[in-house]
């Protein structure tokens, strides 16, 4: 777990640094942005691979190979001197750290039995999701108190210790003699390279007017379709598509497709929103954010201990609730309000959370073979991973859109026969370009409230989405009666006889 956390914390923390980046390394702005691309496009490729060589060289041999490669790069990262070298180690960060979340999962599953297998993703699920949500606030504070480079540098003292623990208590698996299916991972890697890049590049590239997104577009399609072919037709495929048979694992990867979006659309939209319309200054934001980890992290405590008593839909159909309570508030969110709304409606958020991802995680893996739980594991990364990645386009790019529409609409408005204008501000009738640039600027400030807004009426939409899926997802099987000696006698006999 301090492996996992040290993970994917490094996929957020680096965000808030990207401009002291930028300035140490020469990059311009659009350039820099190559840090975060690199990291999530290399992960996103490497992430299948996680059950193919977990069977091949053992999961606590994997695990320390990627603990050991990932602590590395981190310090190759933290003295790179340009932008090339950054981006260089940053794939190797992706590469190295892709397998430690979905093995992590793995290794939980295989080391508790069923009935603890509800408190073992409690505690999985407390790196995964609280270590995203500190991520902006830890790498803020590193980056004003000391430098940029300790948000990578941080993660030498974790790594080591990770090692030294893997390498004491960790035990050791069967090793499995399994052919790599080259042309499945190739077709694999390629879809889903492709679909990152497609993502992070799409709004630079305005989207599909632009014939990189349509050539990114049709690799995609290409690469994934070649696959799922590939893996129903080929005798060793690389990925085994019958662990799609099971309902409950198929509706929760849906179901975790929908919460990477809507996690990671928040933590991508407010920091902007507080920073640059809210005016805070970086720390103070990231600390305001700071309280949705702390619910998260106090609700899988107490899930933890009801995942057992409670039905586990039940408990999803509250965070489901709790965070479309939260979405709904912040829909109401104004230029006049003072910090505390967000924190509420944080604190809320993350709160549901907890309560959605901990049952989900246990229900996804319940029925589950345990043959196919690396490579189980390793989609249902995967598919997150995809969510965080559409769900961060997609509100950026309907951010960007609404921004243009919101000001037309403002500025159609104020027109020299509106009252509004008559009434308060008077030089603009006499055509004073100051006032012009005046007016302009606090419509403009107008269109982005009200477009972020819009975002949040889409998450609060796409929330309400998971409620049909969590309402046809298999529920626990209740446990079978005790039998008595009576019975237990009467079948050994019938044993015996045979």
């Amino acid at each position: 777990m301090l492996a996992t956390v040290m993970q994917v914390l490094d996929t957020t923390i680096a965000n808030v640094a990207l401009p002291h980046m930028a300035a140490s390394l020469g990059a311009a702005q659009n350039e820099i942005t190559w840090v975060l691309t690199s990291y999530i496009v290399a992960a996103a490729i490497a992430t299948p691979l996680t059950g193919w060589m977990a069977d091949r060289i053992g999961q606590k041999r994997l695990f320390m190979v990627a603990v050991i490669g990932f602590t590395v790069a981190s310090a190759l990262c933290g003295i790179a001197t340009s932008l090339p070298e950054m981006v260089m180690f940053r794939v190797l960060q992706g590469v190295f750290g892709a397998v430690i979340a979905p093995l992590a999962q793995t290794v939980l599953l295989n080391i508790n039995p069923k009935e603890r297998i509800g408190q073992a993703m409690a505690i999985y699920g407390m790196g995964i999701m609280v270590a995203p949500i500190i991520g902006p606030t830890l790498g803020g504070w590193l980056t004003e108190s000391f430098d940029w480079r300790w948000v990578f540098l941080i993660n030498l003292p974790l790594g080591v210790l990770a090692v030294f623990m893997l390498f004491v208590f960790m035990p050791d698996t069967e090793i499995k003699r399994r052919r790599f299916d080259f042309f499945g991972f190739g077709m694999l890697a390629l879809g889903v390279g492709a679909l990152q890049l497609m993502l992070d590049r799409g709004a630079d590239n305005f989207w599909f007017s632009s014939m990189e997104t349509w050539i990114e577009l049709g690799l995609v399609i290409t690469g994934l379709w070649v696959f799922v072919v590939h893996c129903l037709t080929a005798e060793n495929p690389f990925l085994d598509l019958r662990i799609f048979k099971d309902l409950n694992f198929s509706l929760a990867s849906v179901l975790m497709f929908l919460v990477g979006i809507t996690l990671f659309s928040g933590l991508a939209l407010l920091p902007p929103m507080l920073q640059s319309l809210m005016g805070y200054p970086v720390i103070f934001s990231s600390v305001i954010m700071a309280p949705r980890g702390v619910a998260t992290l106090l609700s899988m405590v107490v899930v933890g201990r009801l995942i057992g008593k409670v039905d586990p839909r039940l408990l999803m159909l509250f965070g489901i609730g709790c965070m479309a309570y939260s979405l709904y508030g912040m829909t109401s969110f104004s230029l006049q309000m003072d910090y505390w709304p967000v924190i509420t409606t944080g604190v809320i958020q993350g709160f549901g959370m907890g309560f959605l991802f901990v049952p989900l995680q246990a229900l996804a893996f319940a029925t589950i073979a345990p043959k196919y739980r690396a490579d189980a594991t390793s989609m249902f990364a995967l598919v997150r991973n995809m969510g965080n990645g559409v769900g961060i386009s997609l509100v950026t790019a309907v951010l960007s859109n609404m921004m243009q529409v919101n000001h037309a609409e403002l500025a159609e408005r104020l027109t020299a026969t509106s009252q509004n204008v008559i009434n308060q501000m008077p030089s603009l009738l006499g055509g004073s370009a100051q006032a012009v640039a005046i007016v302009n600027g606090l419509v403009t400030q107008q269109a982005a409230m009200l477009s972020y807004l819009d975002d949040f009426w889409l998450m609060l939409l796409l929330s309400l989405a998971a409620i049909p899926l969590v309402l046809l997802l298999r529920g626990p099987k209740k446990s079978a009666r005790p039998k008595t000696e009576e019975e237990k006698a009467l079948e050994r006999a019938h044993a015996m006889a045979e």
